[in-house]
């Protein structure tokens, strides 16, 4: 029986698997990788693929290799050795650069080239001389610029002497003084002169110190705002209930009577005989003399008409009594609170504007006054509610600002008196001729721009004024001298800068 055959048999086999093989040299490994590369790029080019280039590593490898040239492999061994895997390093260009330059210099890619030197050159500075005269002439221009403020300086001292500071800003007469090293409030609690030194300085165990363990109880006291709240409206009653009280007041009172004159109190009243009921009172008489009867009955019916005016007139109030009723609603009206309206005019050359402003507040019982200015007028009135809303009324719906009427003698001479007494220095004539509704050519004043401007409405705490007055003012200066009297010279300053 064969060994060889049998699939379990222990003799030594004879296939070429069982062989044992040589370990093969570099180059006979080098020579295989080349003609499998060979055979791959010629079957790929029999078989029309799509003429995709080989990669340079595969590229390489088909070249043919040079005895001592760029092959690094040792025979025998299958490595590099480490002289050609550094020359092969140093051959490998960086990343984004180009090979080096003739001067050495590595050049960037994203760098547009430089021809030529960089940066402005350094050029010589060349002598500049100055013309003649040129440091004279800029010290004249200083001087004459010294001198231009100088004279500014001079005319408005003498324009605030003078009181013709009509530009004057309006940020100046509203400037608010410093605030104070120590406020009076803690005048009592500190014992120096600022607060530098509060710790020590502090009046809080001391004699006269004002802070004790005691308490005190303030005494109560009435609102202030309860007497200036309005009274309650009364209810209103319509007119069927107004008739149904008069009818049963009536009656109670003609049942009184009749008992009265039931018992004897009270003499019987005689028929009130009228045309109506003629026939049914007298009858007898009536028929026997008409005449007669109805001239009685005439005379009876003016009897009666007389005696009904004649008490009419018994009730009605004296003239005087009549002003002090007014008077005392008038004060009792302020009592409740002080209201004050500032109004701003354009033009006051009408006389009729004059008087009416004048009259209205008089009648009004109001206080203020009415300053004329050249270039505008003011009208300052304080008082009561009610009359303060008559005249706001007056001011603003009543009066045609637009009118203008020829000037009269009684204005003239009231303009002259107002003139002569507020303004010393001017003549009254020449201080009446702005005032004056006629030009200098003898033609009305032309008013259809004219309107008034409230100003300012509002409440004081107590009245500044002592009575209703007038007065011409020719220069600001003047003006505000009357209104800085009672603390009211900022109207007229927002006055100037309110337009109309």
């Amino acid at each position: 029986m064969d060994r060889g055959h049998q699939p379990n048999a222990l003799g030594p086999r004879h296939d070429d698997a069982s062989r044992v093989q040589k370990p093969e040299s570099a180059a006979d490994r080098l020579a295989a990788l080349k003609a499998r590369v060979a055979a791959a790029v010629g079957g790929a080019k029999a078989k029309g693929g799509l003429n995709t280039p080989l990669h340079p590593a595969l590229a390489d490898l088909s070249a043919p290799v040079k005895p001592g040239g760029a092959s690094s492999f040792r025979p025998g061994t299958g490595q590099r050795s480490a002289q050609d895997i550094a020359k092969s390093f140093n051959k490998k260009k960086p990343l984004g650069f180009s090979a080096t330059g003739p001067d050495g210099a590595r050049s960037n890619p994203y760098l547009e080239p430089v021809h030529g030197p960089t940066g402005k050159l350094r050029e010589s500075r060349q002598l500049i001389f100055n013309q003649k005269g040129k440091y004279i002439h800029q010290a004249n221009a200083l001087r004459r610029q010294a001198a231009l403020e100088d004279m500014k300086k001079r005319i408005a001292d003498q324009a605030r002497k003078s009181g013709l500071d009509e530009d004057r800003d309006a940020e100046k007469a509203f400037a608010l003084d410093a605030p104070p090293e120590l406020e009076w409030w803690d005048e009592a609690l500190i014992g120096g002169k600022d607060y530098s030194d509060i710790p020590q300085s502090l009046k809080l165990d001391t004699d006269d110190t004002i802070v004790t363990s005691l308490i005190q109880h303030p005494v109560a006291i009435e609102p202030p705002q309860e007497k200036l709240a309005p009274e309650p409206k009364p209810m209103y009653l319509t007119p069927k209930e107004q008739q149904k009280l008069r009818r049963q007041r009536r009656m109670m009172e003609l049942k009184e009577k009749q008992a009265k004159i039931r018992l004897g109190l009270e003499p019987a009243p005689p028929p009130k005989v009228k045309k109506s009921n003629l026939m049914r009172v007298l009858g007898e008489e009536a028929v026997k003399d008409p005449t007669a009867v109805e001239a009685r009955v005439n005379r009876e019916i003016a009897e009666r008409f007389d005696k009904h005016m004649q008490e009419n007139e018994e009730r009605k109030l004296t003239k005087e009594q009549r002003h002090e009723k007014l008077a005392t609603n008038q004060a009792k009206d302020a009592s409740r609170g002080i209201h004050i309206l500032v109004f701003k005019i354009g033009s006051l050359v009408n006389g009729q504007h004059r008087y009416k402003i004048s009259i209205n507040a008089t009648q009004n019982g109001l206080n203020g006054v009415c300053i004329m200015h050249p270039k505008f007028n003011l009208v300052i009135v304080e008082g009561g509610e009610h009359s303060i809303a008559n005249y706001k009324k007056l001011m603003l719906r009543r009066i045609d600002w637009t009118e203008t009427l020829p000037t009269r003698e009684k204005d003239a001479a009231a303009i002259a008196a107002a003139a002569s007494s507020a303004v010393s220095g001017p003549s009254a004539a020449a201080v009446r001729d702005w005032l004056k509704a006629e030009d200098e050519e003898g033609n009305l004043r032309d008013q259809s721009g004219n309107k008034c401007v409230l100003l300012f409405e509002g409440e004081t705490k107590a009245q500044a004024f002592k009575k209703w007055g007038s007065k011409v003012c020719e220069t600001d200066h003047e003006a505000r001298e009357i209104l800085a009297m009672r603390k009211m010279d900022n109207f007229w300053t927002q006055a100037k800068n309110t337009p109309l």
